[in-house]
């Protein structure tokens, strides 16, 4: 992966929020995700089992940096929910029915039908 090359002003980490100005290294995802290198490195040390500092938690930002934060957690909803919409098409297309797609789910079969029907 490349580091981002996205305006400076709109560029935060789509986990922590932080701006691309207070990291050393910020890199994009799919659907406008960035993911900045504290973070990889929080990872890392999570998967080693190693401890890890406790995050601050989207209550410690800025009014602004929550609001700035918002387009990429809403972006990161959408390309989310289009993965889902594609892996329940195909289910369907393998000729899975509602029920096994809502039970997998954990709910109903209606609700799973509503939600992926129809394109929204």
């Amino acid at each position: 992966m490349q580091p981002t090359t996205a305006p400076k002003s709109l560029a935060r980490c789509s986990f922590c929020g932080i701006d691309r100005n207070q990291v050393t290294m910020l890199v994009a995802g799919p659907g406008g995700i960035y993911v900045c290198d504290a973070c990889v490195a929080l990872c890392q040390r999570m998967f080693t089992g190693k401890t890890t500092a406790a995050f601050a938690g989207w209550k410690a930002l800025t009014d602004e940096e929550l609001l700035a934060a918002l387009p990429a957690s809403s972006s990161a909803v959408d390309s989310v929910e289009q993965r889902l919409r594609e892996h329940v098409a195909l289910l369907r297309d393998r000729g899975l029915s509602w029920e096994r797609i809502a039970a997998a789910l954990g709910v109903t079969r209606q609700a799973a039908w509503e939600r992926f029907s129809r394109e929204s």
